[in-house]
């Protein structure tokens, strides 16, 4: 009696330890992380011995290297969406046909992302319950395969799109209040194995050097806000009037770009001004076109297949009246928009044909719009090499458009420009000194919006020149502009930028300190207990009852030779049990 008793507390205390160890589950991340299903294939770490060997350690180490850098790179590009279209062009005009490459690239480094993140969700998960780590080699090659294409494609994009980083910087200005409280919340969360780990370590350097890396990385975290500058970090009162929309080539996400139809979309959608590409046909024709070829957006190949990569500049005009300029759009739909089309409007935009400058200014002076254009000078063999300019001010002269709506923006031959019309709007494109823009009679700016900066935006404010910013698309970098101060930009998307009544992030200097200091309260005061309970536990288990000796044999231990009784009691009763049966079976 009192030894069946025995046993039941005895299993009793076993089924207690399995759930204390959550064998169901670390059984699950075992399988998943090292492909270790059995129960028998786990290994726990006891106190004072490491979490995993040399070679897991390295393991582990690339699996947060990869971590750090896929999680680089997928920001990176997830913030370079507003310039897929000029990356997916780019590669249309090397490798001769048009694919989404930008998608795929995203889509590409989101699963690395994944696959990374949750192998080393479940590593962290492994050593919080104590586990060792044993990563399984298919694991170990998909991680270095996510390293090597990460880093040749951070490598590529660099060297060809360089510009990119600086996007990266500007988003620091709308999320980094937000990443902060991410960073902080994430290394809140590693104090749980980090505490489990550092109390049951041997050795004064290791415990040091454990602590001290923790230690430096949350407080850079913590006082990461007193380097943070944000534009929209202010006081609402202080904000100024949305900076306007000059339709980038017309409305190129709901028309083929460069055609009447684009730019009618870009005024219902309540474009200040309309942005253009002018080129010099054989002829002398002023007409829009802002490759140096037909080949992207027009059907060459099909009208003239011996001229595919003929300059623009050297067709006449009748020869481009003969080309279709809107059927590309709909085969192509770069911007995956052509489906919200209805059939009418499908049936006009693949009908659309080059429009000329004239057809433009005409439609801009009906409408009341701004103009601004690039003006490409032909090829030296041309007719009109020379005098492009002087033709391209003849046709504004003819046409309808008041002086006034022009913003005239190419460089060359600006005095003489203004001795012909000094009613024209000179603007630059390029970032000169004050003293020789005030000299030039600018009146505005032109700027990529990588060089976007409050600060420069209201020095050339504080002598009457506005600043324009190309080419935005992207709500986030909309409410950069506005918050820095922005006059205007161009957009592909004014549709969408127009329905936008705030920036998406404005927060006052007040409310913004308030979220920081909580974050950091709120974190320091869930580490510290975590740390002191480890601390506790680790004390306790190394002091316990006399059935513990030593620091290895703790409790874990106690209950293990616990188990190994039952263990044993049960097979020799079932060997007992069968003996019987067989003396029979001998006798029989």
């Amino acid at each position: 009696m009192a030894s069946s008793l025995s046993r039941t507390q005895l299993g009793l205390r076993a089924k207690l330890l399995r759930r204390y160890e959550h064998q169901p589950l670390v059984s699950c991340l075992s399988g998943l992380y090292g492909c270790r299903w059995r129960r028998c294939e786990t290994s726990r770490t006891q106190p004072g011995d490491c979490c995993c060997s040399k070679l897991e350690g390295v393991s582990f180490a690339l699996l947060v290297a990869a971590f750090c850098l896929t999680l680089v790179f997928l920001y990176f590009w997830g913030n370079a969406e507003n310039d897929y279209d000029d990356f997916d062009w780019f590669n249309f005009g090397n490798l001769g046909f048009w694919f989404p490459w930008s998608v795929v690239l995203l889509v590409i480094a989101a699963g690395f992302f994944t696959y990374v993140a949750v192998l080393l969700l479940l590593a962290v998960c492994l050593l919080s319950e104590g586990q060792k780590l044993y990563l399984h080699w298919s694991h170990k090659i998909g991680i270095l395969v996510s390293l090597v294409i990460t880093v040749l494609a951070t490598a590529v994009l660099s060297r060809l799109w360089s510009k990119e980083w600086t996007t990266l910087l500007l988003s620091f200005q709308v999320t980094a209040p937000y990443l902060h409280v991410g960073g902080v919340l994430l290394m809140t969360a590693l104090a749980w194995p980090i505490a489990f780990h550092f109390f049951r370590m041997n050795g004064r350097v290791l415990h040091g050097l454990v602590l001290s890396v923790y230690l430096v990385l949350l407080s850079a975290l913590y006082l990461v806000p007193l380097g943070l500058y944000s534009p929209c970090i202010k006081e609402e009162l202080s904000l100024g009037p949305a900076p306007t929309f000059i339709g980038h080539r017309g409305a190129p996400m709901l028309a083929p770009e460069n055609t009447l139809m684009s730019f009618e979309k870009a005024v219902e959608a309540g474009s200040e001004g309309l942005e253009t590409d002018v080129t010099i046909s054989y002829d002398g024709v002023p007409f829009l076109m802002h490759d140096r070829t037909l080949r992207r957006t027009t059907n060459i190949h099909q009208v003239f297949p011996n001229r595919t990569d003929t300059a623009a500049a050297m067709f006449t005009w009748a020869e481009l009246q003969s080309l279709n300029a809107g059927s590309w759009f709909l085969s192509v739909d770069p911007f995956g928009t052509a489906g919200s089309l209805g059939a009418d409007e499908r049936q006009r935009a693949g009908n659309q044909s080059v429009c000329s400058l004239q057809a433009f200014l005409q439609l801009a002076a009906h409408t009341d719009k701004l103009v601004i254009f690039d003006l490409y000078r032909p090829p030296s063999s041309h007719p009109y090499s020379d005098t492009w300019i002087q033709r391209t001010l003849e046709v504004i002269r003819q046409s309808s458009i008041r002086s006034s709506q022009v913003l005239w923006l190419p460089s060359d031959l600006r005095s003489v420009v203004n001795e012909f019309d000094p009613e024209m709007q000179q603007t630059s494109g390029s970032r000169l000194p004050l003293e020789e823009l005030q000299s030039n009679n600018i009146v505005k700016m032109n700027l990529d919006y990588a060089s976007m900066s409050a600060k420069l935006v209201s020095e050339y404010a504080a002598v009457n020149i506005t600043t324009n910013l190309y080419v935005i698309s992207q709500p986030w970098l909309y409410s950069l502009a506005w918050c820095c101060g922005v006059h205007s930009v161009s957009t592909n998307d004014p549709q969408l930028l127009s329905s936008m009544g705030s920036p998406l992030f404005l927060m006052t200097p007040g409310e913004y300190n308030l979220i920081w200091i909580l974050t950091d309260l709120l974190s320091l005061v869930l580490i510290v207990p975590i740390f002191v309970f480890h601390w506790w536990r680790e004390r306790g288990l190394t002091s316990c009852s006399g059935d513990t000796i030593s620091l290895d044999k703790a409790t874990y231990s106690k209950f293990r030779t616990e188990m190994s009784d039952i263990w044993s009691i049960s097979s020799g009763n079932q060997q007992a049990e069968k003996k019987p049966n067989l003396a029979t079976v001998t006798v029989t």
